[in-house]
This record gives C-alpha cells, structure tokens and sequence, in this order.
C-alpha cells in the first residue's frame, strides 16, 4: 500500500453477515431499544445530538450493566461547522485527601468510597442547550417508557447482570434495585423500576437540578453518609461539565480527534503519532493494512502510549507534562524510534482493570455527528445504588494512585485519569 494513501481496501474478506444500508440519519447502540430511542427524536423532528441524549438515557434503562443515572459521560460533535468536545467526568469530594485513603488502607473498588461525582446527566444537559433542537423533557420520553413499562432482558446483560450481582449483590441499595425478588433477571424476562422512571421525569421536567442541586442531590448526600461515603450535597452542586475542544493528530491524509485529558484518547493519538515516523519516516503505510509488520507496529505503538499513559495522564490541570508535549512530533520521533520491527518490545507493564463502558454514535442528514460515551467504569461500578431512586453510581474513584507525588494521586475535587 503506498504511503499515506487514504485508498484503504475496504473489501478485505472480514466475516460479516450485515449487508451495507443507505440513510439520511442514523443512530447506531449496542442495544436496539436504544437505538429506536433516538430514531425516534430524528422521526419527530429532532437532531443528531437529540438522538444522542435519548440514546443514552436509555442505555442507563436497558444496559445498566455498562452505565447508569451515576455513569460519567463525554462528547465530540461535529455540527457541520465548528467540532465541539465535551468533558462531563465527575470530580472527586472535597474530603478525598491522601490521608483519607491512608485511614482506609488505599482506594476501594466498589462502596461509596469509590464514587466521584456523577457526570452523565450534566453532559445530555449540556449538549441540549448548546447544540440540540427539542425539549429536553422529550428526549427523556422513550428511557421513562422503558423503564416503567419494561424491556426484555437480553441474552449477554443477563448473563453480565448475574456475573455484577455476585460481587455486588451486598453493596447499600444494589439488590433492591438490581435483585427483585432475590434474584437478577433471566434472558427474555421483562425488568420494570418504576423508581429509575421517576428519576428520569425529575431529571427531564428540572434539565438536571434535581440531580445536582436538589432533591436527588440530597438523597445522594444523605446516602452517602449513612454508608461512610464522603460525598455531599456541596460535592454534587460544585459539578459542572465542562466543552474542552479536542486535541488531534493527523495521521496520512486525516485528522484524528480526541477529548483532552483526563480520558485517554490521547493515547491513540501518540501510538498514531509514531506509526507514522517509523522506518525513518516511511510510516506504518509503506506496508499491507493486515500484514504483519502493520500489526507488530501498532501493538509496539499502543504499549509505548499506554506506558506513558500510565505515567502521565490525570486530570488536565495536575499533569506535569501537557497534552501538547506528549504530542510533540520530535517526541513521538524518539519514541517510534524503540519499536523494534523484528522483536516486541517491554516498555513496563501495569495491572489491567476489568471495565465496560457504552458507546453511541448519531448523525443526521444536516451533516452533524456525535461520538458520545457514557460509563461505570467497571460493570455496575461502585455497587452503589440509591435507594429509591435507580441510581446506580459509577467507581471512577479508583482510577486514582495513592502514589505521592504522581500526576494522578487522589486530592480534593479532581478528576481521576479515565479509561
């Protein structure tokens, strides 16, 4: 393949069993409720980040095994003009200092221990001010349908829901919610929570005060304290999410974007970054898409980012070392420079997390797109759920070290490195 060429041969004999469709819109979720929720804000009118926010509300109704109402969210929208990048990850509480994990033996995986502030909400609110064309209480209209009339659980969120339950089945308010009648929902059984459906109509009928400043905000706070968590109601009200831009690569004739850091899509900018300096210049596109050079570099390419990842990322005003620097192209040079084309590499390793996440992608006939991810971080997350109300809350806090003097060690109101 010749260098740089953007002629990429899609034709490959990958196996698949969907034929290629033509649309003016489309919504595209790992689950089709989802999927049909946003659809159904482009039938009446609406856009692609409309169909975005009605997608992920649902996902928290039908895929609560991956997110939830407690999940943290971020964005990139294209709206035919102008890219917009949206950072709605959640802040750790006021009281997270060192010495407060050292009392606690280090940062727990699950409990409300491992909570930073929820995010989700504030970025499906955000995104409709800025960029969306209904009402926002509409938009809320197929999740709350879902979640009190009911949805059949699938074969794969069973099999997840029963996997999450058995670890977290004990943690304050998961069984009520999670659990009915002691037990997790069977494939192609109907799963109802009236509670989640109330909680979607307080969110939609106040655009998310509820959430963060109101009577949801003091269940949370109240909650929180009464299973030895530190966050507060003054926790929840001091959220905001937060339009970053994007920091970008251009890699052969594109140009790929990412959010900043605290995510780690900066890591698959550098790896880009030094696929394209390797062989002296030449670049990953002197070789075939699959052969096996193209595969050793991208792996080689990806284990030097994360390394660096690993050292490096954390919430964007602690880093020591700026996007910018990790993206400069003298550095990227040097770090090309260590993959080896005959033998893999070991530039450190650390201790991979299991986790699962929801993504969505909308585009609609005007020309916008949306890229959006909504997650717990690991399954469920935290366990934690709040009584009465379905919110399910992510564990974000334990991306944080307690490794003093790291980027990334846990402080008051900060934001943790994300996957």
């Amino acid at each position: 393949m010749p260098h740089h060429a953007n002629n990429l041969d899609w034709s490959l004999p990958y196996a698949s069993n969907r034929s290629a469709v033509m649309g003016r819109n489309v919504v595209s979720t790992s689950q089709p409720l989802a999927a049909q929720a946003g659809l159904r804000m482009l039938l009446a009118g609406g856009n692609a980040v409309d169909a975005a926010i009605a997608a992920a509300m649902a996902l928290t109704v039908v895929e609560p095994t991956g997110c939830g109402l407690g999940s943290d969210g971020f964005a990139i929208v294209w709206d035919g003009k102008e890219l917009h990048g949206l950072n709605a990850s959640g802040r750790s509480p006021a009281a997270w200092t060192p010495e407060y994990f050292d009392k606690l033996g280090g940062i727990p995986e699950t409990g409300w221990n491992a909570v930073t502030v929820p995010g989700a909400v504030s970025a499906w609110v955000a995104l409709s001010r800025r960029l969306g064309k209904l009402p926002f209480a509409k938009l809320a209209e197929p999740a709350i349908e879902y979640a009190r009339n009911g949805f059949p659980v699938s074969p794969t969120i069973a099999r997840l829901w029963a996997l999450g339950a058995a670890k977290l089945g004990q943690q304050p308010g998961f069984a009520e919610c999670f659990m009915p009648g002691g037990r997790t929902p069977k494939a192609g059984e109907i799963f109802r929570s009236e509670a989640h459906a109330r909680t979607l109509e307080l969110i939609a009928a106040t655009e998310g005060e509820a959430f963060y400043r109101g009577e949801l905000a003091e269940k949370m706070a109240a909650h929180s304290q009464a299973n030895g968590g530190a966050m507060t109601a003054e926790d929840l009200a001091a959220h905001s999410a937060d339009w970053v831009g994007t920091v970008s690569q251009r890699f052969g004739d594109s140009v790929i974007h990412e959010i900043p850091p605290n995510g780690q899509g900066i890591a698959a900018l550098m790896a880009l970054g030094m696929l394209d300096a390797i062989d002296g210049g030449k670049g990953v596109g002197a070789h075939a898409l699959d052969s096996v050079e193209t595969v050793h570099a991208s792996i080689e390419a990806m284990k030097l980012a994360l390394a660096d990842l690993a050292q490096h990322n954390a919430d964007i005003d602690a880093m020591q070392v700026r996007p910018a620097d990790l993206l400069n192209a003298d550095y990227l040079r040097s770090r090309a420079a260590l993959i080896d084309a005959h033998k893999a590499g070991d530039p450190g390793c650390g201790a991979p997390r299991p986790g699962g996440t929801v993504y969505l992608a909308a585009a609609d006939a005007s020309g916008m797109m949306v890229s959006f991810i909504q997650s717990n971080y690991m399954g469920f997350g935290s366990g934690v759920v709040v009584p009465g109300t379905g919110i399910s809350l992510q564990n974000r806090g334990h991306g944080f070290t307690t490794e003093a003097g790291h980027a990334n060690q846990v402080a008051p109101r900060k934001r943790p490195s994300h996957t």
